[in-house]
């Protein structure tokens, strides 16, 4: 190890010995531990079952932004690190009707993602997925979700809160909703930061165009290359919560919607094999674990709320 690579491994243990003594992150990461735990319960309380996550596999999100997309050879094959589990829940959901994973996701964002304060090259995302239910069903059980788990917080991390200054709202029966281009016709490209800022409660993006997402998710019939998606986003310019949507199942629509993506059917074929042999429609959403710790703590950077943050552009522990 040379002098200066050597000075840098030494200077980021410091770091992370600081970071850990830290009185905001023990208390931050005590509240997302509780998060965890009630979001679970939430779950299986509303008969979702909870199943492990996958890390590697030759199929995961091909996102809709640049990342660094590490590969492991081994076995004959390629394996990719999960960005997330999107493939792997339709499948596995065909048998198990309503599931749930703790998945830990790897998106190697690119250095400037570092400068927003809400972004990790390494966090958890709550994954959900539900047979045969609509984007409107999947949306209703992510408002009550939220509000259960606020809820038991303000009653159990009580004292975390007000250590962190944290009067949270009590939001109403349904967050409002905003069609994408509707959106960005009032606010342009930022419309996302410009809402989040302005609110008091959550808002659901909804109605997203095929050009902002990927090709799975599930296209109206009388709207071409509009999604059944959603989007939620939390209040005071804390951003993106959820990501989600109806599924695209249909082989045709599937294979179509990848070529208008500019990819190919080879890169997909673990996914277009099972489409062959009929899958069900479904719908889901993912939640951020880490995010949600930082909206309930009321924190300016994102990893404040974890042990050992993975923030974009740094090799850290």
């Amino acid at each position: 190890m040379q002098k200066s690579e050597f000075e840098y491994v030494r200077n980021e243990v410091l770091r992370s010995r600081e970071h850990l003594e830290d009185e905001t992150v023990i208390r931050a990461v005590k509240v997302q531990s509780d998060i965890r735990i009630f979001a679970g319960s939430f779950l299986r309380n509303s008969g979702y079952i909870e199943i492990p996550p996958v890390i590697i596999s030759p199929l995961t999100d091909p996102l809709n932004h640049p990342v660094v997309d590490p590969r492991i050879k081994s076995y004959g094959g390629d394996f990719w690190l999960t960005k997330s589990m999107i493939f792997h829940k339709q499948i596995a959901v065909q048998s198990l009707k309503k599931i749930f994973i703790m998945s830990p996701n790897i998106r190697l964002e690119l250095k400037e993602k570092q400068l927003t304060g809400r972004h990790l090259y390494e966090f958890t995302q709550i994954d959900i997925e539900a047979l045969n239910h609509s984007r409107d069903q999947m949306m209703d059980l992510a408002e009550n979700l939220i509000k259960d788990v606020i809820k038991r917080l303000k009653k159990e991390d009580g004292e975390d809160l007000r250590y962190f200054g944290r009067n949270l709202p009590e939001f109403p029966e349904k967050f409002r909703r905003v069609k994408y281009l509707d959106a960005q016709k009032e606010y342009g490209d930022q419309f996302e930061k410009a809402i989040s800022e302005s609110s008091k409660e959550p808002v659901w993006i909804v109605d997203i165009p095929l050009v902002a997402r990927e090709f799975y998710d599930r296209e109206y019939e009388d709207q071409p290359g509009i999604l059944r998606d959603m989007d939620l986003l939390w209040p005071e310019g804390f951003e993106e919560a959820i990501s989600g949507g109806e599924r695209e199942f249909k082989l045709d629509r599937i294979i179509e919607r990848v070529r208008k993506k500019g990819q190919t059917e080879d890169q997909f074929r673990w996914f277009i094999e099972l489409a062959k042999m009929g899958i069900q429609e479904s719908a889901g959403f993912g939640i951020g674990v880490e995010r949600f710790t930082r909206y309930v703590c009321g924190l300016d950077r994102i990893e404040k709320v974890t042990p050992f943050p993975k923030v974009p552009g740094k090799v850290s522990l």
